[in-house]
């Protein structure tokens, strides 16, 4: 849950205010994923010093001083901001010249969402093994043996300073080395520590025993390398070294390369487009002019392996608010436009005018040509997700069951791991997340396929962690989604799914008008979607009558059942109010007891296969003087009649049946935001949450 960020340089002439101005960006770029503290580790000695060979002074640590060669750390409770300001202070303090130039440079930091132990200065990272810093670390993830570990270190002599996991990791590097007969290289020294780590980790290690040297490594938890050479060849190449031993070749020091390392592309794209995309268990050692990839389950860990040099296909706009005051906002304006991308050239919009109409199909989904027919004789489709990707795949959930006609499982992830729910060879199992690095999600693959099910994804990240690790799947494309709560990625899963439905269902003569109908009113959906959006000004006026409030409820039936529990969570995890989705089905056993005529209930009862119900519904709760906002279509006279007895109408255009949802949910996104700017709380960074949940309990 946390954002961790490196900055690698050799060869280039850089001033330590450049280093730091890079670490701060980065962390800015990574803040969504934790902001309760954070913190930097910067050199002041230059292992190849530009002009000042051997040059000393008083060394800053942990916003302290001390003599040697130990790394500059600053630690701030609160944001980047925060521990910028703090940062500046300390350097003009410490009379350390921000202006030298270094040939050579390691920096790390980290943003941290708290997991073990407040948000303080002690607990933030970079944590180190001892005083002198020997060894630094910045860490993403669980370790979830750290107490075993941390007894055992307390039994030899160690003393800890924090109540966090991580600080196991440098006390157990300097641990390792001193019992060393021989002094061995880096990675290797990692890799023995690594041998006593249980959990998920993404780890940046530096270390004063290894001066101008930084070493990254995961397991579980998400990793990208970004790499510019500026000697020229290196960017074409995977590796720099064969084996470990390589490293040690002074022919390195003739290139110039810098690299950063982080928890997401997004921190990475304004530097460089050229990345690569760690994978578990890899190695990453950098030294000199060069790096190489190492993997600890190989039979020789000391052998470089390849891994592919990619290029970002997004641009640095993607990442800005782009004249919005927040992502959230942005991104929710977004939507006519993310939609459009997510179906983009999968899409054949228009019939065929002449001939067979099925002789071309209308929808063409690449992950599924090779896998589709094995998917339709499944024994069941099982989605697996958690939070807002969950609830995408409950609206679509009917879709699929209606076009298919096969049984639709639906499993949050964590619940699934706790029940170790079965799961059988002929099952397919749909993998759903916005990141592809949720941890419980990736934490569910890995039970499934040791299942041999036959596993998909979904995801709005190439090159994710749950991309590389399904068969077959589908990438959003809805691009980068900033704001915690998730607006863009919800609406373009449930039309993916839904897109994954019509391509399933493509050979059944009984389901062609339901599927052209589906088809013909996904190119009309982006326009519905900014028709949608011209409410913006009435939810903003709603907003302002409901500020106030300390409790909402959402009812609804059907698909837009999803919808109720995906309105009920923007408005708690942003506005901070206390929200529940009903079922309006079970109304009368138990949720009907709290209805008054203070409590204002959102109530959705657009023109689908249950607006009788609801305006049943709607009936019953006026009976009980009810404070009712319904969600309804523009077009629908019986409910405008409702008007006249108090109740306020929310009106969206109307489309078929399957993507109601996706339009009806835009008022709802609109009014989270605005309760949350009136009500004086971070849109974009809700408290005690992150964006990617990178971390889970042990199971």
């Amino acid at each position: 849950m946390c954002g961790i960020f490196g900055y690698y340089v050799f060869g280039v002439n850089t001033e330590i205010k450049k280093v730091l101005e890079v670490l701060f960006n980065g962390l800015k770029r990574l803040e969504y994923r934790g902001y309760d503290s954070a913190g930097v580790a910067v050199d002041v000695v230059d292992p190849y010093p530009v002009s000042q060979a051997g040059a000393q002074g008083g060394i800053a640590e942990e916003n302290g001083q001390h003599e040697g060669a130990a790394p500059l750390i600053v630690k701030e409770v609160g944001k980047v901001a925060q521990l910028e300001k703090l940062c500046y202070e300390t350097t003009t303090s410490g009379g350390i010249d921000l202006g030298r130039t270094f040939k050579s440079h390691v920096g790390i930091a980290h943003t941290r969402w708290a997991t073990h132990g407040p948000p303080t200065a002690y607990n933030s990272h970079p944590h180190v093994s001892d005083p002198d810093a020997q060894f630094t670390v910045v860490h993403n993830g669980i370790i979830t043996n750290y107490k075993l570990l941390k007894d055992f270190l307390i039994n030899h002599g160690e003393t800890f300073v924090s109540e966090t996991d991580t600080e196991v990791i440098p006390k157990l590097c300097r641990f390792v080395y001193e019992r060393l007969s021989e002094k061995v290289p880096f990675p290797k020294l990692v890799m023995e520590v690594l041998k006593k780590l249980e959990g998920a980790y993404a780890v940046l290690v530096k270390s004063t025993h290894y001066p101008g040297e930084l070493v990254a490594c995961k397991r579980g938890s998400p990793m990208i390398m970004g790499v510019k050479d500026h000697s020229g060849g290196l960017g074409a190449r995977r590796n720099s070294f064969n084996r470990i031993s390589e490293a040690d070749d002074k022919k390195w020091r003739s290139e110039c390369i810098e690299v950063w390392i982080a928890s997401d592309a997004s921190a990475i794209l304004e530097h460089t487009k050229r990345v690569i995309y760690l994978e578990d268990n890899d190695v990453l050692h950098l030294t000199g002019g060069g790096y190489g990839i190492y993997n600890t389950t190989g039979q020789d860990v000391e052998e470089a392996v390849p891994r592919m040099l990619l290029t970002l296909q997004m641009e640095v706009e993607q990442i800005m608010k782009g004249g919005y005051e927040h992502y959230m906002q942005k991104e929710i304006h977004e939507q006519p436009e993310s939609l459009g991308q997510t179906m983009s050239g999968r899409v054949k919009f228009e019939r065929q005018a002449g001939g067979n109409p099925y002789s071309v199909p209308r929808i063409k989904l690449g992950g599924f040509l090779e896998t589709g027919a094995t998917i339709c004789k499944s024994r069941r489709l099982m989605f697996i997700a958690c939070g807002t990707s969950f609830h995408a795949c409950l609206a679509a959930r009917q879709t699929v069951e209606e076009l298919c006609d096969l049984p639709v499982v639906l499993e949050l992830a964590s619940d699934l791991l706790d029940r170790r729910c079965p799961i059988f060879r002929d099952d397919t199992c749909v993998f759903v997340s916005q990141s592809g690095e949720t941890a419980d999600t990736l934490m569910a693959l890995e039970y499934a396929k040791a299942r041999g099910a036959l596993c998909v994804g979904i995801t709005n990240t190439v090159g994710s962690s749950l991309s590389r690790a399904t068969t077959c799947g589908m990438h959003l494309n809805a691009g980068f989604e900033i704001g915690v709560a998730s607006t863009k990625a919800y609406t373009s899963t449930i039309v993916a799914i839904t897109m994954i439905a019509l391509q399933l269902s493509e050979d059944s003569i009984a389901k062609r008008e339901t599927r052209d109908a589906i088809i013909d009113e996904l190119g009309h959906l982006p326009g519905k979607i900014k028709a949608a959006l011209m409410c913006d000004d009435a939810m903003r006026e709603l907003a302002e009558q409901l500020k106030g409030e300390h409790s909402l409820m959402f009812f609804a039936r059907g698909r837009n059942y999803a919808t109720a529990l995906e309105a009920a969570l923007k408005t708690k995890e942003v506005a901070l109010i206390h929200s529940e989705g009903i079922l309006a089905g079970e109304m009368k056993h138990g949720p009907l007891a709290l209805v008054d005529e203070s409590l204002p209930i959102v109530v959705f009862a657009t023109k689908d296969g249950m607006h009788r119900k609801m305006d049943s519904i709607i009936q019953q709760l006026l009976a009980r003087q009810a404070k009712l906002y319904i969600v309804c279509n523009g077009n629908d006279e019986g409910m405008k009649a409702y008007e006249a007895q108090g109740c306020k109408l929310i009106q969206v255009p109307e489309t078929v049946e399957a993507l109601q949802p996706v339009v009806n949910i835009i008022p709802m996104q609109l009014l989270a935001y605005h309760l949350t700017i009136m009500r004086g709380h971070n849109v974009d960074q809700p408290r005690n949450l992150a964006k990617s949940v990178t971390t889970s309990e042990e199971h």
